[in-house]
């Protein structure tokens, strides 16, 4: 329905996707930067974006057309607040596991060429892996959950968290490795 709003051009389409994904989105922004105001810019950048992108886009999950609008968003935002290679929060952390596998996590995706592909392997990778450790995954490096976070919500110790995270990411790398994204 908020879709169809979108489409119609009709000014409630900003109003009714904030009331009903704007704490969904804050949240995402939040964990990110780690400051309500930057959070906030965001999630208010987020709808300006949708609003340019549909049409022609036509989403089938708006949640997740938002949430991955406000994450790279926030994500430049951290970016630019940070521009000394990383802080020490959350998000650095995240970035700096990832780095592991992905060499240069901390640049967007979007400016890869090869975007498409390593979203590509990296979709089939966590469409492969069991629910929990795939849950864990997502929570740490797309919503930058802490460790202690997940590990409290998931009833797991925070080393569980770390040893899934951890051969999730070398799993990741092998699978990289093979599809010749990584050499």
């Amino acid at each position: 329905m908020i879709i169809e709003l979108f489409w119609q051009r009709s000014e409630n389409a900003v109003t009714a996707a904030a009331d009903k994904y704007s704490k969904y989105c804050h949240a995402i922004s939040y964990n990110i930067l780690n400051n309500n105001e930057d959070a906030e810019e965001c999630v208010n950048d987020t709808y300006l974006k949708a609003w340019n992108a549909i049409p022609p886009a036509r989403p089938d999950n708006l949640a997740v057309f938002l949430g991955t609008i406000t994450r790279r968003l926030s994500l430049n935002r951290y970016k630019k607040n940070h521009a000394v290679k990383y802080g020490r929060g959350q998000t650095a952390i995240a970035l700096t596991e990832l780095e592991e596998v992905i060499p240069d996590a901390a640049t967007s995706l979007d400016e890869n060429m090869n975007a498409e592909i390593v979203t590509s392997v990296i979709n089939r990778f966590l469409a492969k892996l069991p629910k929990k450790q795939r849950t864990v995954f997502v929570r740490r490096y797309w919503h930058i959950c802490s460790i202690e976070e997940i590990a409290d919500d998931y009833s797991l110790s925070a080393e569980n968290v770390k040893q899934i995270l951890f051969r999730a990411r070398k799993k990741l790398r092998l699978i990289l490795e093979k599809e010749g994204i990584l050499v």
